[in-house]
């Protein structure tokens, strides 16, 4: 989307708002033993009060307020009674709603409850490396260029990079132009971002994976050989300088 006026821009950031504290309020009521679905309950609930709609539900017809994987699933995880939650859990929350004819997307992995797993330096890696692409983004800059850096920064700390899940435009509807932010360095995609508008940024960092698979449920997609993968999704506004992370509220 394209930001043309104030009133845009608070719609945006209003919408923005909204998924980032849910997603906020989510990752602090997970707890050890809670089954996804009792958390999606929770995250439909506090979307509502904020007057939102579930872009994925309105979008897609996902079965879910929210997208919640655990461990070995990447992304896309259908909130289920049966699938609990235990102690040092990879959980990744994926948050995204409509309000007002605006649209915003973003997402956190992070370890439940105390890190016996051993999931916490993946998790780290992610946040920073989404940061740090994110501090270099502006008008101008070539999307390949962005790819590049996630997919060099996680092979310094000895990881990989999803190849087939990526960023997007979002603002008037979920997925817009740009359709694709990739997490790694495609030397045939010559566009580049545009100031004053508004993308999802995206890392999927993995311990082995380099492709996500279909579960075989038609939304779920996970790793396929016991890898993980933590992912951080935030949405900005691309402007000449540094960018304005619009759900800069969730934490990440």
């Amino acid at each position: 989307m394209s930001i043309t006026s104030d009133l845009e821009l608070t719609g945006m950031q209003k919408v923005s708002d909204a998924v980032a504290e849910t997603l906020r309020q989510m990752r602090e009521y997970a707890q050890p033993g809670m089954n996804t679905a009792e958390l999606d309950a929770f995250g439909g609930k506090l979307l509502t009060a904020f007057g939102a709609k579930s872009a994925p539900r309105e979008t897609y017809g996902f079965p879910g307020w929210t997208c919640i994987s655990l461990n070995h699933e990447i992304a896309h995880g259908i909130p289920s009674s049966n699938k609990i939650m235990q102690e040092g859990d990879l959980v990744n929350i994926d948050v995204s709603a409509e309000l007002n004819g605006f649209w915003s997307d973003n997402g956190g992995s992070f370890v439940l409850g105390k890190d016996v797993k051993g999931h916490l330096a993946l998790v780290e890696a992610s946040k920073k490396i989404l940061n740090l692409a994110i501090s270099q983004i502006k008008g101008g800059v070539k999307i390949a260029e962005i790819g590049k850096l996630i997919e060099k920064e996680a092979a310094k700390k000895g990881y990989r990079v999803i190849r087939n899940l990526v960023g997007h435009g979002v603002g008037r509807s979920l997925h817009e132009e740009p359709t694709e932010i990739p997490n790694y360095y495609d030397r045939t995609l010559k566009t580049r971002f545009r100031k004053n508008t508004t993308v999802a940024i995206e890392t999927f960092i993995s311990t082995g994976a380099g492709y996500a698979k279909d579960a075989g449920d038609g939304w779920t997609f996970i790793t396929g050989d016991s890898s993980y993968v933590a992912q951080h999704e935030h949405t900005i506004l691309v402007t000449e300088q540094e960018a304005l992370i619009l759900t800069a509220a969730n934490g990440i």
